[in-house]
């Protein structure tokens, strides 16, 4: 199958003359170094183009001009001898979601889940190159040995969700709810809140989850996070994302009405105190725009071209999305899912482009295809190219590190309790 690189560019050039097929945006065809050179931050085209960047956001500066001129078959002998060369004193890891012509060089492939725990076996290397977005490098800086550098070829794959929760409003929020509740624990022993933050945030965040007696989750093992945080806590706040927030507690029985949405611009996020007092998770008012696409209407037009398919989706797509599918889970729930099928199932998929054109090329005893018809691929992870591996790799070589992805001590430390505890927490065994 045709990587969503290249049929971008094809569909490019079939949407200036007939229009019959579409992307979500015409720069996707370009290279990811002109957007680096734009002066205001931005996630560049794709799903999150939208998405206001903050103007703190990492910016990316240029890359030499061999790399940018290097044809493909150039970047790939380059690549693999760099990783040749530097054998196990290198380890790249790769998020489902990165393009194929990056993921393909992946010595690990996985989820944040995933990954977060792959940073804490690949001891021997003396860098990690992590091919995802800054918060999961962060996270492997903050899990790693020390002496372990941890890069980032393209310091601008940021993650727009993670940015819609900042440490200072989360803060405001939490005074505002120890204001409103106090913080003496029940006779159970449960405090008022417990903070659980995505793995989708800032390391600023987990931080703060850490200090706080919280935790951070992932869409492997939110219901299990959840769980343990109701054990200790009357309620929780759930931050960046509500959509997992949501549908996580639904599954688990709360009710949507014990569900109020904070959002950090308005007195109480907009909410009276009464709703609050009879809340059991406060959900942050943030999303993925990769997730957000995804609608019931599209379901409804996969089951009537494709009779009796499967419908999966993602637990970052809204509430109806998930009700209206056949299930949902993480990624690595969706590829074990397909992996489990009979030969001959359709599946319909609610999850980021490239990860289901990935899965229909290693399938082709399935028929796969993605639920929204537009190729509209997560902008921040589009933003790492051969050109940044290549360029990275044999900096590396030459015994330079470059966009190295650090967090201070400071800050790691309660991340680190934070992320502890979610790597304590299994995920509840679950059968696709």
């Amino acid at each position: 199958m045709t990587s969503v690189t290249t049929a971008i560019q094809l569909v490019t050039r079939e949407q200036a003359q007939n229009q019959r097929v579409t992307t979500c945006s015409s720069a996707l065809a370009e290279d990811p170094w002109v957007i680096d050179r734009e002066v205001q931050p931005t996630y560049g085209p794709g799903a999150s183009m939208a998405d206001p960047a903050p103007l703190s956001s990492p910016r990316q500066g240029e890359l030499p001009e061999e790399y940018r001129l290097a044809t493909d078959e150039e970047l790939d002998l380059r690549i693999l001898a760099a990783k040749a060369t530097l054998g196990d004193r290198a380890v790249i890891l790769g998020h489902f979601y990165q393009r194929d012509e990056v993921v393909q060089y992946a010595d690990f492939i996985g989820d944040s889940y995933q990954l977060a725990r792959a940073a804490t076996e690949k001891t021997r290397a003396e860098a990690i190159i992590f091919c995802g977005v800054h918060f999961m490098a962060e996270t492997a800086d903050m899990l790693s040995r020390p002496e372990q550098a941890v890069i980032l070829p393209n310091l601008a794959a940021g993650c727009s969700m993670a940015d819609m929760a900042d440490i200072d409003s989360v803060t405001d929020c939490w005074e505002d709810l120890a204001e409103l509740f106090g913080t003496e624990p029940d006779d159970d022993g449960r405090v008022p809140v417990i903070p659980v933050t995505y793995m989708n945030s800032s390391a600023a965040l987990k931080g703060f989850c850490g200090r706080n007696g919280g935790i951070v989750c992932t869409s492997s093992n939110a219901a299990a996070v959840l769980e343990w945080a109701f054990q200790r806590g009357q309620r929780v706040l759930f931050f960046p994302d509500q959509h997992l927030g949501r549908n996580t507690a639904k599954a688990m029985g709360v009710s949507v009405e014990q569900m109020p949405l904070w959002n950090p611009r308005k007195p109480l996020g907009g909410n009276e105190e009464a709703t609050l007092q009879d809340s059991r998770v406060i959900l942050w008012h943030g999303f993925c725009s990769v997730h957000k696409r995804f609608s019931v209407d599209q379901i409804d037009k996969a089951r009537a071209d494709f009779p009796g398919v499967r419908v999966i989706v993602h637990p970052e797509c809204p509430m109806e999305v998930v009700d209206a599918a056949d299930e949902s889970g993480s990624t690595d729930y969706i590829r074990k899912a397909i992996e489990a099928a009979a030969p001959g199932t359709t599946f319909a998929v609610g999850t980021e482009i490239n990860m289901v054109n990935r899965l229909a090329s290693e399938h082709p005893e399935h028929t796969i295809f993605c639920l929204d018809p537009v190729i509209c691929p997560c902008s921040t992870m589009y933003r790492i190219h051969p050109g940044y591996l290549a360029w990275v790799l044999e900096a590396l070589v030459a015994g330079t590190v470059l966009n190295r992805i650090t967090v201070a001590e400071s800050v790691a430390s309660p991340s680190r309790v934070a992320l502890e505890r979610m790597l304590a927490v299994q995920p509840r065994p679950v059968q696709p």
